[in-house]
C-alpha cells in the first residue's frame, strides 16, 4: 500500500508512533519523580533520569526529521547524524528552522540529561566509580540546589524530603519542553498535510502533550472522592453486598491510614504486603478462589441483576 509513498508512511505513521513512546517515557519520568520520597536511592533517581532522556531525545529526533528531511537526500547519511544522545546538539539543528523559547534553567536541563544518557548512566560499570560519589544522583541534586536555592540533604541520618515545590519545578521543566517540541510536530505536520501529531486521549502522551497537568494531583484527588463516595453511598448497590459478603482478613499489623497509603500507591511502603499469604493460611482462604472474588472488583465485571 505504501511502497510508492514511503517517505509518507514513515513520517506519518512511525513517527506517529514514536511520538506515543516519546509521551509514554515522559508521563513515566513525571511518575517516576512523584513518587520519590528524598535523594536517597541511586536506582530511584536513575530510573527519573533515564526515562527523561530517553522520553525527550526520540521527542527532538521527530522534530528534526519533519523538518530537515526530504525525499532527494541521501537517506543513508541523514539517518547516521540521528544517531547521538546530544540533547543540545538535536535542539540546535532544530533552532536552525523554528524559534523555541527556552530558558536558562531549561538548557541546564537539557544539558544535564544530555550528560546522563552519554557517560553518567554507565559510570558504575567502572571500578572507579567506588571511589566518587554517584554522579547521576549528585548532578540532580545540584540542579535542583542551584536552581531552587535550596540545600538538599541525601544522607539517610540527614535526609531531605522530597517536597510539592521540588515536585511542580521538575514538573513544570519537562511540560514546558514536552509541549513546545509537541507544537512545532503539530505544525509542521499541518503544514505537510500529515498527522503526525495525533494521539491516543487515553494515553499516557495525552497528559505530557494535551494537558496542562505537570502533577498528579488531580488523579490523587480523584482516587480520594471515589472512595469517599463508595463509603458514602446511602443506597447499597450490588457492588456493595458483593463485598459486604467476602471474607475479612484481620489487617492489624498497620492502621487504617497506612493501609490506604498503600492502596493509593503500592510503592508507599512494599513491605506491606509480604505477609498477604500468610494470612490468607491463617484465615484458610484459598487463594486461587480469592483472586477470582478481587479481580471482580474494579474490572470489567456487572454486579446488576440482569433484567428477566
Amino acid at each position: 500500500m505504501f511502497e510508492n509513498e514511503p517517505d509518507l508512511f514513515w513520517k506519518n505513521f512511525r513517527l506517529g508512533t514514536e511520538l506515543q513512546i516519546s509521551g509514554s517515557f515522559i508521563y513515566n519520568a513525571l511518575q517516576n519523580f512523584d513518587k520519590l520520597r528524598h535523594f536517597y536511592y541511586e536506582h530511584e533517581i536513575f530510573e527519573f533520569l533515564y526515562n527523561s532522556s530517553v522520553g525527550i531525545e526520540r521527542l527532538l529526533k521527530i522534530c528534526i526529521v519533519l523538518l530537515e528531511h526530504n525525499p532527494n537526500m541521501n537517506q543513508e547519511i541523514f539517518e547516521k547524524t540521528l544517531i547521538t544522545h546530544n540533547h543540545i546538539d538535536l535542539l540546535s539543528r532544530i533552532k536552525k528552522h523554528r524559534e523555541i523559547n527556552f530558558g536558562k534553567t531549561h538548557n541546564k536541563f537539557l544539558d544535564m540529561l544530555a550528560k546522563f544518557y552519554k557517560s553518567t548512566r554507565y559510570d558504575r560499570f567502572n571500578l572507579r566509580s567506588v571511589l566518587n560519589k554517584p554522579k547521576d544522583k549528585s548532578e540532580l541534586i545540584k540542579f535542583l540546589e542551584s536552581e531552587l536555592n535550596i540545600s538538599i540533604h541525601s544522607d539517610f541520618i540527614n535526609i531531605t524530603p522530597n517536597s510539592q515545590r521540588i515536585k511542580d519545578f521538575i514538573g513544570k521543566i519537562l511540560n514546558k519542553i514536552s509541549r513546545e517540541l509537541y507544537q512545532i510536530i503539530f505544525n509542521r505536520s499541518y503544514e505537510l498535510k500529515i498527522f503526525t501529531y495525533e494521539i491516543s486521549h487515553d494515553s499516557k502522551a495525552s497528559k505530557v502533550f494535551m494537558t496542562n497537568d505537570y502533577n498528579f494531583e488531580p488523579e490523587k484527588m480523584l482516587q480520594r472522592e471515589i472512595f469517599i463516595n463508595y463509603n458514602n453511598q446511602k443506597e447499597k448497590t450490588e457492588l456493595h453486598k458483593f463485598v459486604s459478603n467476602l471474607k475479612c482478613l484481620d489487617l492489624l499489623d498497620y492502621d487504617l491510614n497506612t493501609y490506604l497509603q498503600f492502596m493509593f500507591d503500592i510503592e508507599s511502603d512494599r513491605k506491606i504486603y509480604t505477609d498477604l499469604e500468610e494470612h490468607y493460611k491463617e484465615m484458610n482462604i484459598s487463594i486461587k478462589l480469592r483472586k477470582i472474588e478481587l479481580n471482580a472488583i474494579g474490572n470489567e465485571f456487572s454486579f446488576e441483576k440482569e433484567e428477566e
